[in-house]
């Protein structure tokens, strides 16, 4: 019998740490950090390109950016399953956290959270002052004025919550080059409009959830015409955007003006769909692609211009 539970505890070591190491990155909110990253690492490579400073004479400064912004949005993301440890049951898509399961207690959250937040700023000053600014104010936007204040009292809690979404861009450029400029303002601006048509698709197909959980989503407090109408308008202010960005070259206006138009497209045929979910389901997965295409195309085409 011993053997057998010998053996049996073999077995399951793997899983065992295998489930740990899931839970922890579900704790940190992996793909948001892996997202944003992609959006940091364009406003550093745009700022090379537009500086004309080769970023290998500079490894130091995008390894600090990039560790750095991993390690603040990571911590902003465990802050956040800390303070939302009450309402987070109620929501099946937020149900299985670590926070919730037990997995991970209170006071250990606290503390990975604070680590990484104040480890990743270390980092992002290293890289420059500039940088390590706009950290801060990235996490202020995300723990404070979003996740502790608008959440659960203000139905404008997708538009707060998209500064915070809009900075790691800027925290990229600024390590480059700390005076910004036209670069970091278009890039600031495309991620802060994308935002909000993209939570709203989500908020929608999660409407009952939000709606048990008491948080003033714009489909649970205006419902869903009046969140078609919100996605509309966010995506028609996108349109303009990629033009701050023409030194890019045509061949990226070409493309981002696609995306956009292919994107309002979607978003007036939400007027005239029978199945709300369905459509929502499409936005929300457009968006997804939206995004991760034109950042890299913004790489790319920086690369040649």
């Amino acid at each position: 019998m011993s053997n057998g539970r010998a053996l049996t505890a073999t077995r399951n070591s793997g899983p065992e740490s295998t489930s740990v190491v899931k839970d922890f990155l579900a704790l940190i909110k992996i793909g948001i950090v892996n997202s944003n990253l992609v959006t940091t690492f364009t406003g550093m490579w745009l700022a090379f390109q537009f500086t004309s400073r080769h970023f290998l004479q500079e490894l130091d400064v995008i390894l600090f950016t990039m560790l750095g912004a991993a390690l603040i949005i990571g911590g902003s993301g465990a802050m956040n399953n800390f303070i939302d440890q009450d309402i987070d049951p109620i929501m099946k898509r937020t149900k299985t956290r670590p926070t919730v399961t037990g997995r991970f207690k209170p006071n250990f959250v606290l503390t990975i959270a604070l680590s990484f937040l104040i480890v990743g700023e270390i980092l992002l000053f290293a890289a420059s002052f500039a940088a390590g600014m706009w950290g801060l104010v990235g996490i202020f936007a995300y723990v404070v004025l979003y996740s502790m204040w608008s959440k659960r009292k203000h139905v404008s809690n997708t538009i707060v919550g998209s500064i915070s979404g809009a900075i790691p861009p800027v925290i990229g450029f600024a390590a480059v080059e700390p005076a910004l400029g036209s670069g970091a303002l278009a890039l600031f601006l495309i991620m802060f409009a994308w935002q909000p048509p993209h939570f709203y698709a989500l908020a929608m197909k999660r409407t009952e959830e939000y709606r048990a959980a008491n948080i003033p989503m714009l489909p649970v407090v205006k419902g869903f015409k009046r969140t078609k109408y919100s996605m509309l308008f966010w995506i028609l202010l996108l349109l303009p955007l990629p033009f701050l960005l023409t030194e890019l070259g045509v061949g990226f206006l070409i493309l981002a003006t696609a995306l956009n138009l292919g994107w309002l497209i979607l978003a007036f045929k939400g007027f005239t769909t029978k199945d709300d979910m369905k459509w929502a389901n499409k936005m929300f997965i457009y968006s997804l692609n939206h995004m991760t295409i034109l950042f890299v195309s913004i790489i790319i085409f920086a690369l040649f211009s």
